[in-house]
């Protein structure tokens, strides 16, 4: 099978991985300890647990073990290798935030592993969704030696690894699936109906998924997302530092119109972070399209036809987005200079703070735990992806509050955050898009999730002119 990419991977080590291509082949690559439920809750994968004291967890991994590429069983070991290099200080994983009040990870046998932490957590487990390397990858391959990442224990096995071009091998038949980088989505969409790819998966724009819904060698699936687009801000720029000015973005910008004329109404008006329906998502107002808000706003400001730079990715679609923002913008008084780079560069300037104004989306959050990892002052990169600078005492006191709070207490003390972020508007939220998938004639059993994941590859059968091999 072929699978049409509009972006890199980039790295596909679960210790690193950043965005949403190579996080979504690691889960293909990578055994994890947790899932997480169709309610945002843990349940068991690779090991069981129990709750030992406050501080204390102990997972004891379940029978049968997965197996890594190379087969060598996984272990408690692997576990803790795993994890003390997301915890290590010197390797910067981006990941560290996610991990809370994690504070170190032992093997206690072959198959059991503690973890303590340095404050209590009751939503603990539900945080050890990260792929599972072997623990040789704390160190380096030896010269001539196999790569680490190669030798996962999920049901795929990677077989190589380019920008342009990912293969990985089904274990349990041999399929080999192929994510070829093709940026263009017109030319992913004629691939696809010559037969060169079999798969496409969101990044479409709304005229072509029409198209291809009339075309009979191709089923188009639908179903709601939970992946949260957004404008976000430098916070230490003179400009978009100022709140009037984001207000002023947030009421200059009409989102029913973008979401009915680029997106074909294929997408929910977003809030929160969080995805709908989430336990702890809060309801929050929104910012309704007001023109004479936003140029009342500019005028309290100061800013008499402020200028700015909007970073966005050379993507056809968000680039069209990203115009139809800037000409809404100019009717209010705020001038727009939009700046697109391929994938690679715009998401290296995202992390490292080299901006005004972006856009990009969050995918797969499951834990309201992400408020900290993206609004905290303490989770500025590499600490985290706090990449805006936002800094709000309030804001802290209350992501710490809820670091060891009780449940009911956590979600309340969650949601008050979001209110408090959402005034202050480090993000103005778009949109919750919708998955949306093109497969070839003769393709069985894929199936959207509402993250975008590709977990159902391990169940999906290729066409009839392709066989494992």
């Amino acid at each position: 099978m072929r699978v049409g990419l509009a972006q890199p991977v980039l790295d596909v080590d679960p210790r690193r991985a950043a965005d949403a291509a190579s996080a979504r082949i690691g889960r293909l690559l990578y055994s994890r300890l947790v899932e997480l439920d169709a309610e945002y809750r843990p349940r068991p994968a690779a090991a069981d647990w129990r709750q030992l004291d406050a501080l204390h967890w102990r997972f004891t991994l379940r029978a049968p073990r997965p197996r890594f590429a190379d087969g060598a069983p996984l272990t408690a070991a692997d576990v803790a290798a795993t994890y003390g290099a997301v915890l290590d200080a010197g390797a910067a994983s981006p990941l560290r935030g996610e991990l809370g009040s994690l504070a170190a990870v032992a093997a206690v046998d072959d198959g059991t592993v503690d973890f303590t932490l340095s404050a209590a957590d009751a939503l603990f487990p539900a945080r050890l969704t990260q792929g599972i390397v072997p623990a040789r990858c704390g160190s380096p391959a030896p010269a001539g030696g196999r790569p680490c990442h190669y030798d996962g224990s999920g049901p795929f096995e990677l077989k190589s690894l380019a920008a342009d071009r990912v293969v990985l091998l089904r274990r349990r038949d041999g399929l080999r699936v192929e994510f070829l980088l093709v940026p263009d989505p017109t030319t992913r969409v004629l691939k696809l109906l010559r037969g060169e790819l079999d798969l496409l998966q969101n990044d479409l724009p709304p005229e072509l998924v029409a198209y291809l819904s009339h075309r009979s060698a191709v089923s188009v699936l639908r179903a709601p997302g939970t992946g949260y687009h957004y404008l976000g801000f430098n916070l230490a720029d003179p400009v978009t530092g100022d709140v009037r000015l984001r207000r002023a973005v947030a009421h200059g910008i009409d989102r029913a119109a973008l979401i009915r004329y680029l997106l074909g109404g294929a997408a929910r008006p977003a809030g929160s972070v969080l995805p709908p329906g989430h336990y702890a998502a809060a309801e929050l107002p929104a910012y309704r399209h007001d023109p004479e808000l936003a140029r009342r706003l500019l005028a309290e400001a100061g800013m008499e036809h402020p200028s700015l730079t909007y970073k966005t990715s050379t993507d056809p679609l968000r680039l069209r987005i990203a115009t139809a923002i800037q000409a809404q913008l100019a009717a209010v008084g705020i001038r727009v200079r939009v700046q697109s780079t391929e994938w690679g560069s715009f998401f290296d300037a995202i992390r490292g703070g080299r901006f005004q104004m972006y856009s990009l989306a969050w995918v797969g959050v499951t834990q309201p735990d992400v408020l900290r990892q993206v609004f905290h002052s303490a989770s500025v990169p590499p600490a985290g992806a706090n990449r805006g600078r936002f800094a709000d005492p309030a804001v802290d006191a209350l992501l710490d509050a809820a670091a060891g709070a009780e449940p009911a207490r956590q979600t309340a003390l969650y949601q008050a955050a979001q209110r408090r972020i959402h005034a202050q508007l480090p993000y103005v939220p778009l949109w919750y898009e919708d998955n949306v998938a093109a497969v070839r004639a003769g393709v069985r059993g894929y199936a959207l999730r509402p993250d975008g994941a590709w977990d159902a590859l391990d169940h999906t059968d290729p066409p009839d002119d392709r066989h494992p091999h």
